[in-house]
Protein backbone atom coordinates (compact mmCIF):
# COMPACT_ATOMS: atom_id res chain seq x y z
CA UNK A 1 0.00 0.00 0.00
CA UNK A 2 2.83 2.39 0.85
CA UNK A 3 4.70 1.68 -2.40
CA UNK A 4 1.55 2.07 -4.52
CA UNK A 5 0.45 5.29 -2.81
CA UNK A 6 3.96 6.74 -2.95
CA UNK A 7 4.26 6.35 -6.72
CA UNK A 8 0.82 7.80 -7.31
CA UNK A 9 1.52 10.73 -4.99
CA UNK A 10 4.78 11.48 -6.81
CA UNK A 11 3.08 11.57 -10.23
CA UNK A 12 0.14 13.63 -8.97
CA UNK A 13 2.40 16.15 -7.25
CA UNK A 14 4.67 16.41 -10.28
CA UNK A 15 1.69 16.94 -12.58
CA UNK A 16 0.22 19.59 -10.28
CA UNK A 17 3.55 21.44 -10.08
CA UNK A 18 3.89 21.39 -13.86
CA UNK A 19 0.36 22.71 -14.25
CA UNK A 20 0.99 25.48 -11.72
CA UNK A 21 4.32 26.40 -13.31
CA UNK A 22 2.59 26.86 -16.67
CA UNK A 23 0.06 29.42 -15.36
CA UNK A 24 1.94 31.33 -12.65
CA UNK A 25 2.31 35.10 -13.17
CA UNK A 26 4.30 37.82 -11.42
CA UNK A 27 2.30 39.90 -8.95
CA UNK A 28 4.80 42.76 -9.05
CA UNK A 29 4.30 45.72 -6.71
CA UNK A 30 2.67 44.62 -3.43
CA UNK A 31 2.19 48.11 -1.97
CA UNK A 32 -1.39 48.09 -3.28
CA UNK A 33 -3.94 45.36 -3.98
CA UNK A 34 -3.92 44.22 -7.61
CA UNK A 35 -7.57 43.58 -8.45
CA UNK A 36 -6.72 42.55 -12.02
CA UNK A 37 -4.84 39.47 -10.77
CA UNK A 38 -7.69 38.24 -8.58
CA UNK A 39 -8.08 34.46 -8.85
CA UNK A 40 -4.72 33.96 -10.54
CA UNK A 41 -1.72 31.95 -9.34
CA UNK A 42 0.94 34.55 -8.58
CA UNK A 43 4.57 34.77 -7.50
CA UNK A 44 5.71 37.67 -5.33
CA UNK A 45 8.61 38.74 -3.12
CA UNK A 46 8.35 41.25 -0.31
CA UNK A 47 8.40 41.88 3.43
CA UNK A 48 6.22 39.87 5.80
CA UNK A 49 5.63 41.80 9.02
CA UNK A 50 3.45 41.79 12.11
CA UNK A 51 2.71 44.08 15.04
CA UNK A 52 1.22 41.27 17.15
CA UNK A 53 2.64 40.82 20.64
CA UNK A 54 2.91 37.13 21.54
CA UNK A 55 2.81 35.94 25.15
CA UNK A 56 4.03 32.94 27.08
CA UNK A 57 1.58 32.93 30.01
CA UNK A 58 3.58 30.54 32.21
CA UNK A 59 6.77 32.61 32.24
CA UNK A 60 5.12 35.96 31.66
CA UNK A 61 7.05 36.70 28.45
CA UNK A 62 5.78 39.18 25.86
CA UNK A 63 7.51 39.74 22.54
CA UNK A 64 6.69 41.19 19.15
CA UNK A 65 7.26 38.25 16.77
CA UNK A 66 5.69 36.16 14.07
CA UNK A 67 6.21 33.04 16.20
CA UNK A 68 7.23 32.40 19.83
CA UNK A 69 8.41 28.92 20.79
CA UNK A 70 9.19 27.39 24.17
CA UNK A 71 11.13 24.10 24.36
CA UNK A 72 11.24 22.13 27.62
CA UNK A 73 13.79 19.58 28.87
CA UNK A 74 13.75 17.44 32.01
CA UNK A 75 16.77 15.94 33.77
CA UNK A 76 15.85 12.27 34.19
CA UNK A 77 17.07 8.75 34.61
CA UNK A 78 16.99 7.04 31.19
CA UNK A 79 16.93 3.28 30.61
CA UNK A 80 19.06 1.74 27.85
CA UNK A 81 18.89 -1.89 26.76
CA UNK A 82 21.25 -4.09 24.78
CA UNK A 83 20.14 -7.50 23.50
CA UNK A 84 22.35 -10.35 22.37
CA UNK A 85 21.00 -13.44 20.61
CA UNK A 86 22.82 -16.71 21.05
CA UNK A 87 22.41 -20.13 19.43
CA UNK A 88 21.43 -22.89 21.85
CA UNK A 89 22.92 -26.35 21.58
CA UNK A 90 20.22 -28.67 20.31
CA UNK A 91 18.39 -25.99 18.36
CA UNK A 92 16.74 -22.70 19.05
CA UNK A 93 17.98 -19.35 20.20
CA UNK A 94 18.05 -17.38 23.42
CA UNK A 95 18.13 -13.62 23.80
CA UNK A 96 19.89 -11.98 26.75
CA UNK A 97 19.03 -8.35 27.45
CA UNK A 98 21.15 -6.08 29.66
CA UNK A 99 19.73 -2.87 31.09
CA UNK A 100 21.79 0.17 32.06
CA UNK A 101 20.77 3.56 33.44
CA UNK A 102 22.11 7.06 32.90
CA UNK A 103 21.13 10.64 33.63
CA UNK A 104 20.27 12.83 30.66
CA UNK A 105 18.15 15.72 29.44
CA UNK A 106 14.96 14.54 27.71
CA UNK A 107 12.00 16.34 26.18
CA UNK A 108 9.36 14.70 28.41
CA UNK A 109 9.34 13.11 31.90
CA UNK A 110 10.33 9.43 32.01
CA UNK A 111 8.10 7.03 33.96
CA UNK A 112 10.65 5.23 36.14
CA UNK A 113 7.99 2.78 37.41
CA UNK A 114 8.29 1.03 34.03
CA UNK A 115 12.03 0.38 34.36
CA UNK A 116 12.65 -3.34 33.80
CA UNK A 117 15.69 -4.20 35.92
CA UNK A 118 14.98 -5.30 39.50
CA UNK A 119 14.84 -2.37 41.98
CA UNK A 120 15.56 0.08 39.12
CA UNK A 121 12.31 1.95 39.74
CA UNK A 122 13.46 2.55 43.33
CA UNK A 123 17.17 3.16 42.82
CA UNK A 124 16.58 5.38 39.75
CA UNK A 125 13.33 7.10 40.64
CA UNK A 126 12.38 10.07 38.49
CA UNK A 127 10.70 13.25 39.67
CA UNK A 128 9.95 16.56 37.95
CA UNK A 129 10.21 19.96 39.61
CA UNK A 130 7.50 21.35 37.33
CA UNK A 131 5.06 19.87 34.86
CA UNK A 132 5.60 22.23 31.90
CA UNK A 133 4.95 21.43 28.26
CA UNK A 134 6.43 22.83 25.09
CA UNK A 135 4.52 25.82 23.81
CA UNK A 136 4.14 27.63 20.48
CA UNK A 137 2.07 30.69 19.65
CA UNK A 138 1.89 32.39 16.26
CA UNK A 139 0.83 35.81 15.06
CA UNK A 140 -2.61 35.97 13.44
CA UNK A 141 -2.09 39.28 11.66
CA UNK A 142 0.86 39.11 9.26
CA UNK A 143 0.99 41.65 6.46
CA UNK A 144 2.65 41.29 3.07
CA UNK A 145 2.66 44.81 1.70
CA UNK A 146 -1.03 45.61 1.17
CA UNK A 147 -1.96 41.94 1.53
CA UNK A 148 -2.61 39.59 4.46
CA UNK A 149 -0.81 36.25 4.73
CA UNK A 150 -3.07 33.26 5.54
CA UNK A 151 -2.14 30.76 8.24
CA UNK A 152 -0.89 28.04 5.87
CA UNK A 153 1.75 30.43 4.49
CA UNK A 154 2.70 31.82 7.91
CA UNK A 155 3.19 28.21 9.08
CA UNK A 156 5.93 27.87 6.44
CA UNK A 157 7.94 30.82 7.72
CA UNK A 158 11.29 29.96 9.28
CA UNK A 159 14.29 31.95 10.43
CA UNK A 160 13.76 31.46 14.16
CA UNK A 161 16.43 32.76 16.52
CA UNK A 162 17.24 32.39 20.21
CA UNK A 163 15.40 34.80 22.46
CA UNK A 164 17.11 36.42 25.44
CA UNK A 165 14.88 36.15 28.47
CA UNK A 166 14.32 38.60 31.31
CA UNK A 167 11.86 37.58 34.04
CA UNK A 168 10.33 40.15 36.34
CA UNK A 169 10.61 39.84 40.11
CA UNK A 170 6.87 39.18 40.27
CA UNK A 171 7.14 36.21 37.90
CA UNK A 172 10.13 34.81 39.79
CA UNK A 173 8.26 35.06 43.08
CA UNK A 174 5.23 33.37 41.56
CA UNK A 175 7.35 30.49 40.22
CA UNK A 176 9.05 29.97 43.58
CA UNK A 177 5.71 29.93 45.36
CA UNK A 178 4.52 27.31 42.92
CA UNK A 179 7.52 25.05 43.64
CA UNK A 180 7.62 25.67 47.40
CA UNK A 181 4.91 23.13 48.38
CA UNK A 182 6.73 20.22 46.67
CA UNK A 183 10.35 21.21 47.35
CA UNK A 184 12.03 22.59 50.46
CA UNK A 185 15.05 24.68 49.50
CA UNK A 186 18.14 24.57 51.68
CA UNK A 187 18.85 27.50 53.96
CA UNK A 188 21.99 28.43 52.03
CA UNK A 189 22.58 27.75 48.33
CA UNK A 190 25.68 25.72 47.45
CA UNK A 191 28.88 27.68 46.86
CA UNK A 192 28.88 26.83 43.17
CA UNK A 193 25.33 28.18 42.84
CA UNK A 194 26.30 31.41 44.61
CA UNK A 195 29.19 31.88 42.17
CA UNK A 196 26.99 31.23 39.18
CA UNK A 197 24.31 33.61 40.36
CA UNK A 198 26.94 36.27 41.01
CA UNK A 199 28.34 35.81 37.50
CA UNK A 200 24.87 36.04 35.94
CA UNK A 201 24.17 39.19 37.92
CA UNK A 202 27.43 40.79 36.80
CA UNK A 203 26.66 39.94 33.16
CA UNK A 204 23.12 41.30 33.55
CA UNK A 205 21.78 38.15 31.93
CA UNK A 206 19.53 37.31 34.83
CA UNK A 207 16.99 39.08 36.99
CA UNK A 208 17.34 36.45 39.70
CA UNK A 209 18.52 37.90 43.00
CA UNK A 210 20.69 35.97 45.47
CA UNK A 211 18.02 35.32 48.05
CA UNK A 212 16.36 32.21 49.46
CA UNK A 213 13.10 33.12 47.70
CA UNK A 214 14.63 33.07 44.22
CA UNK A 215 17.22 30.31 44.35
CA UNK A 216 15.12 27.91 42.28
CA UNK A 217 14.97 30.14 39.20
CA UNK A 218 18.06 30.90 37.13
CA UNK A 219 17.94 32.95 33.93
CA UNK A 220 20.83 33.10 31.49
CA UNK A 221 20.50 34.30 27.92
CA UNK A 222 17.69 32.34 26.31
CA UNK A 223 17.40 29.70 29.06
CA UNK A 224 15.32 29.59 32.23
CA UNK A 225 16.63 26.90 34.59
CA UNK A 226 14.46 25.55 37.40
CA UNK A 227 16.61 23.86 40.03
CA UNK A 228 19.35 24.48 42.60
CA UNK A 229 22.43 24.60 40.40
CA UNK A 230 22.54 24.73 36.58
CA UNK A 231 26.16 23.57 36.71
CA UNK A 232 25.27 20.43 38.66
CA UNK A 233 21.79 19.32 37.57
CA UNK A 234 19.72 17.04 39.78
CA UNK A 235 16.98 14.61 38.85
CA UNK A 236 13.79 16.58 38.37
CA UNK A 237 15.41 19.84 37.25
CA UNK A 238 13.77 21.57 34.30
CA UNK A 239 15.11 24.00 31.74
CA UNK A 240 13.21 26.04 29.18
CA UNK A 241 14.68 27.64 26.07
CA UNK A 242 12.95 30.20 23.89
CA UNK A 243 13.03 31.13 20.21
CA UNK A 244 11.24 33.70 18.16
CA UNK A 245 10.68 34.31 14.47
CA UNK A 246 11.47 38.01 13.95
CA UNK A 247 8.46 40.27 13.32
CA UNK A 248 9.78 41.26 9.91
CA UNK A 249 11.50 39.35 7.13
CA UNK A 250 11.75 38.98 3.37
CA UNK A 251 9.77 36.10 1.87
CA UNK A 252 8.87 34.77 -1.58
CA UNK A 253 5.57 33.03 -2.20
CA UNK A 254 3.55 31.26 -4.84
CA UNK A 255 -0.19 31.11 -4.18
CA UNK A 256 -3.56 31.96 -5.67
CA UNK A 257 -4.59 35.58 -5.14
CA UNK A 258 -7.95 36.05 -3.46
CA UNK A 259 -8.70 39.74 -2.91
CA UNK A 260 -6.19 41.06 -0.38
CA UNK A 261 -5.05 37.61 0.74
CA UNK A 262 -3.98 34.27 -0.69
CA UNK A 263 -5.19 30.69 -0.89
CA UNK A 264 -3.91 27.38 -2.24
CA UNK A 265 -4.00 26.74 -5.96
CA UNK A 266 -5.92 23.53 -6.67
CA UNK A 267 -4.71 21.69 -9.78
CA UNK A 268 -7.02 19.75 -12.08
CA UNK A 269 -6.07 16.48 -10.31
CA UNK A 270 -7.06 17.88 -6.91
CA UNK A 271 -3.54 18.53 -5.57
CA UNK A 272 -3.11 21.84 -3.73
CA UNK A 273 -0.11 24.07 -4.41
CA UNK A 274 0.98 26.89 -2.10
CA UNK A 275 4.59 27.74 -1.25
CA UNK A 276 6.53 30.21 0.85
CA UNK A 277 10.33 30.46 1.17
CA UNK A 278 12.41 32.78 3.30
CA UNK A 279 14.44 35.27 1.28
CA UNK A 280 14.29 36.32 -2.36
CA UNK A 281 13.64 33.49 -4.80
CA UNK A 282 12.40 33.44 -8.37
CA UNK A 283 9.37 31.38 -9.38
CA UNK A 284 11.65 29.07 -11.38
CA UNK A 285 13.84 28.36 -8.38
CA UNK A 286 10.87 27.76 -6.10
CA UNK A 287 9.32 25.25 -8.52
CA UNK A 288 12.70 23.55 -8.99
CA UNK A 289 13.03 23.22 -5.22
CA UNK A 290 9.49 21.81 -4.99
CA UNK A 291 10.25 19.22 -7.68
CA UNK A 292 13.47 18.25 -5.88
CA UNK A 293 11.63 17.86 -2.55
CA UNK A 294 8.95 15.74 -4.20
CA UNK A 295 11.59 13.48 -5.75
CA UNK A 296 13.58 13.17 -2.51
CA UNK A 297 10.54 12.26 -0.41
CA UNK A 298 9.48 9.71 -3.03
CA UNK A 299 12.89 8.01 -2.93
CA UNK A 300 12.90 7.98 0.87
CA UNK A 301 9.51 6.26 0.95
CA UNK A 302 10.57 3.87 -1.83
CA UNK A 303 13.56 2.73 0.21
CA UNK A 304 11.45 2.44 3.38
CA UNK A 305 8.83 0.40 1.52
CA UNK A 306 11.39 -1.95 -0.05
CA UNK A 307 13.13 -2.50 3.31
CA UNK A 308 9.78 -3.28 4.96
CA UNK A 309 9.07 -5.92 2.29
CA UNK A 310 12.54 -7.47 2.65
CA UNK A 311 12.43 -7.56 6.46
CA UNK A 312 8.90 -9.00 6.40
CA UNK A 313 9.96 -11.81 4.08
CA UNK A 314 13.00 -12.51 6.24
CA UNK A 315 10.77 -12.77 9.31
CA UNK A 316 8.37 -15.03 7.37
CA UNK A 317 11.18 -17.50 6.66
CA UNK A 318 12.79 -17.21 10.13
CA UNK A 319 11.32 -20.54 11.37
CA UNK A 320 13.41 -22.37 8.75
CA UNK A 321 16.57 -21.01 10.37
CA UNK A 322 15.32 -22.10 13.80
CA UNK A 323 14.63 -25.64 12.56
CA UNK A 324 18.07 -25.81 10.95
CA UNK A 325 19.84 -24.54 14.10
CA UNK A 326 19.80 -28.01 15.60
CA UNK A 327 23.27 -27.85 14.09
CA UNK A 328 24.51 -24.27 14.86
CA UNK A 329 26.64 -23.99 11.71
CA UNK A 330 23.74 -25.16 9.51
CA UNK A 331 21.43 -22.60 11.16
CA UNK A 332 23.76 -19.74 10.29
CA UNK A 333 24.14 -21.02 6.71
CA UNK A 334 20.37 -21.23 6.25
CA UNK A 335 20.03 -17.77 7.78
CA UNK A 336 22.43 -16.27 5.24
CA UNK A 337 20.63 -18.03 2.39
CA UNK A 338 17.20 -16.90 3.56
CA UNK A 339 18.52 -13.35 3.99
CA UNK A 340 19.83 -13.28 0.41
CA UNK A 341 16.60 -14.78 -0.92
CA UNK A 342 14.47 -12.26 1.05
CA UNK A 343 16.56 -9.38 -0.29
CA UNK A 344 16.33 -10.45 -3.95
CA UNK A 345 12.68 -11.50 -3.80
CA UNK A 346 11.75 -8.42 -1.75
CA UNK A 347 13.36 -6.07 -4.26
CA UNK A 348 11.70 -7.95 -7.15
CA UNK A 349 8.31 -7.83 -5.44
CA UNK A 350 8.69 -4.14 -4.65
CA UNK A 351 9.74 -3.33 -8.22
CA UNK A 352 6.70 -5.19 -9.49
CA UNK A 353 4.37 -3.17 -7.25
CA UNK A 354 6.11 0.05 -8.33
CA UNK A 355 5.89 -1.00 -11.97
CA UNK A 356 2.18 -1.76 -11.69
CA UNK A 357 1.65 1.65 -10.10
CA UNK A 358 3.55 3.31 -12.92
CA UNK A 359 1.60 1.27 -15.49
CA UNK A 360 -1.48 2.84 -13.97
CA UNK A 361 -0.06 6.39 -13.71
CA UNK A 362 2.73 6.44 -16.34
CA UNK A 363 2.54 3.39 -18.70
CA UNK A 364 5.89 3.83 -20.52
CA UNK A 365 7.99 4.06 -17.35
CA UNK A 366 5.97 1.24 -15.81
CA UNK A 367 6.91 -1.13 -18.65
CA UNK A 368 10.63 -0.40 -18.09
CA UNK A 369 10.42 -1.03 -14.33
CA UNK A 370 8.32 -4.16 -14.86
CA UNK A 371 11.02 -5.52 -17.18
CA UNK A 372 13.61 -5.00 -14.41
CA UNK A 373 11.39 -6.88 -11.95
CA UNK A 374 10.93 -9.79 -14.36
CA UNK A 375 14.72 -9.88 -14.83
CA UNK A 376 15.26 -10.25 -11.07
CA UNK A 377 12.67 -13.02 -10.86
CA UNK A 378 14.38 -14.81 -13.78
CA UNK A 379 17.68 -14.51 -11.89
CA UNK A 380 16.10 -16.08 -8.81
CA UNK A 381 14.72 -18.94 -10.93
CA UNK A 382 18.12 -19.58 -12.51
CA UNK A 383 19.77 -19.62 -9.07
CA UNK A 384 17.15 -22.10 -7.89
CA UNK A 385 17.83 -24.36 -10.89
CA UNK A 386 21.61 -24.24 -10.35
CA UNK A 387 21.05 -24.91 -6.64
CA UNK A 388 19.28 -28.13 -7.49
Amino acid sequence: MLLWWNEGNFVKTQTALNEAEAVVTELGDISSVNQASHGQLVHATGTAATEDVLEDPFFGLSVNAIRLERAIEFYQWVEDSKSETREKLGGGQETITTYTYRKDWVTSPVDSSKFVAPNASVEHKNTALANIEKFTVQATNVSFGAYRLPKFLVDSMGGSESLSVGLSEEVIAKLNQQFAPSVSPPATPPASTQGMLQFEEEEKESTVAMSPSSQWVHVSGGTVYLGHNPGQPSIGDVRATFKRTPPEGTVSLIAKLNGDTFESFVASNGKSIGMLSMGTHSAENMFASAHASNSMMTWILRIVGILLVCFSLNMLFAPLQVFASVVPFLGKLVGVGMGLFSLLFGVAWSLMIIALAWLFYRPLMGIIILAAAVGLIALLYSKRSSGK
